[in-house]
């Protein structure tokens, strides 16, 4: 292996396996779009991307592994945004800017990248499947808690920083179940208009928040 500019440059081997990776990420994205993740099979995924079912389970253990790459894409870029959200700031505040940022950001993404697109198209095949929407609640440790728990000065399974993930969960699935009833089109959902309902999500709990203040 060689050095470009500091960085490793791939083998010949791992290029390809990275590509054959990406390929079928691509493939199930396209199939779920036009058909919902539940109605998408291991076989429709693996002839679009033009291997077989065997090399499919070498990159993938079943169908919601693919799906749990597609949250991870998003999951991965909010946490880069949350690494770099100021200390002095609640750990729900720089949650949410956080999110917000990793959106913003998928504007200027480039093709490979978390795009715009793409984040809007994990989305909808999110919303297309009540198991997804379920991963999406589940506590996995994921970069985002990692990123979290530091903040707080704890590990991840520290029961703060579960409850602190368990509380933001709901919020991204209350945007998600708004996406649910007020998207008919796929056209219809765009950045601006995730966010905004992200931010009526964010704002409801907030005021939650102040009820509980003691009086």
């Amino acid at each position: 292996m060689v050095m470009v500019r500091g960085e490793p440059e791939l083998g010949l081997r791992e290029r390809k396996k990275r590509r054959t990776r990406a390929t079928l990420i691509d493939a199930a994205v396209g199939l779920c779009e036009q058909q919902g993740f539940d109605e998408t099979t291991v076989d429709q995924i693996a002839a679009i991307a033009d291997v077989s079912p065997r090399t499919f389970s070498r990159y993938f253990a079943s169908k919601d592994a693919i799906a749990i790459a597609l949250i991870d894409e998003v999951i991965e870029q909010a946490a880069v945004e949350l690494a770099g959200q100021p200390p002095e700031i609640s750990h729900f505040e720089a949650l949410r800017r956080a999110y917000i940022a990793m959106a913003e950001r998928s504007r200027k993404a480039t093709a490979g990248g978390l795009t715009s697109d793409r984040l809007l198209q994990i989305v909808r095949i999110v919303v297309s499947s009540g198991a997804l929407r379920q991963a999406v609640l589940e506590y996995r440790a994921t970069s985002v808690d990692r990123v979290l728990a530091r903040r707080m000065g704890a590990t991840v399974d520290d029961r703060r920083v579960k409850l602190v993930a368990a509380v933001w969960g709901a919020v991204l699935m209350t945007t998600l179940r708004d996406v649910m009833d007020s998207v008919t089109a796929a056209a219809d959902l765009t950045i601006e208009r995730l966010v905004a309902m992200f931010e009526a999500a964010y704002a409801e709990l907030v005021d939650e928040f102040a009820a509980l203040r003691p009086v």
